[in-house]
């Protein structure tokens, strides 16, 4: 289950800075980012949930984004999906712990959503 909210808020946060492209344009053209933004999301679940991803979970990630490649990307539903890790953010600073979300809390930012 977690798998899948990394999935959406990784795909959908990648796809919303670029102009809403699809979700098959996101994984082609911008797979860095959203690389990145899935190894962020889910080593800040890791610390919370204190479980551990399958070795190719980004790979599984992206491998699904062409089953729906011609979808839209935006960020709705925030408090059940983003802000699920932007709370998680605030938790960790609040305890004197390490910023977990900084490349999503940026980019939520730069959108103007937080």
């Amino acid at each position: 289950m977690l798998e899948k909210l990394i999935w959406i808020c990784s795909v959908m946060l990648v796809g919303a800075r670029h102009g809403g492209v699809s979700v098959g344009v996101v994984e082609k053209e911008f797979r860095t980012e959203l690389s990145s933004l899935i190894t962020e999301l889910a080593s800040t679940a890791t610390n919370e949930k204190r479980l551990t991803f399958e070795e190719a979970m980004e790979e599984c990630l992206c491998a699904y984004s062409p089953t729906v490649a011609l979808f839209p990307t935006t960020v709705k539903e925030f408090k059940w999906r983003n802000g699920w890790f932007c709370s998680l953010s605030k938790k960790a600073t609040a305890q004197g712990k390490p910023y977990s979300c900084a490349l999503h809390s940026q980019w939520l930012k730069q959108l103007r959503i937080v």
